[in-house]
């Protein structure tokens, strides 16, 4: 009776060893597949990041490109005041 028990709870206990190597194998994937997943986000993630670095480039560079022709545009609006009251000037000057 005591050799049966001892046989019993040996099995038993091998059970509960195998039964938690199993258990502890499906974790372990299931950890994989989540530490696969989150690389694939990461990864995901940076492209878009440096999509949005290269707009952003893209957005500087053309805002500064606008500077550039505002200021010639002032340069050339002053300019063309500058003739235009010379020429106001001179008629003025006929006129009177």
């Amino acid at each position: 009776m005591k050799t049966k028990m001892i046989l019993l709870m040996t099995v038993a206990v091998m059970a509960a060893f195998i039964s938690c190597n199993d258990l502890n194998r499906q974790v372990e994937d299931r950890l994989n597949e989540l530490n696969n997943k989150a690389e694939h986000l990461d990864s995901l993630v940076n492209k878009e990041l440096d999509k949005v670095k290269t707009l952003d480039s893209i957005i500087i560079r053309e805002g500064n490109k606008l500077k550039n022709i505002d200021s010639i545009i002032n340069n050339s609006s002053s300019k063309f005041d500058s003739i235009a009251n010379d020429k106001i000037r001179t008629l003025k000057k006929l006129i009177n």
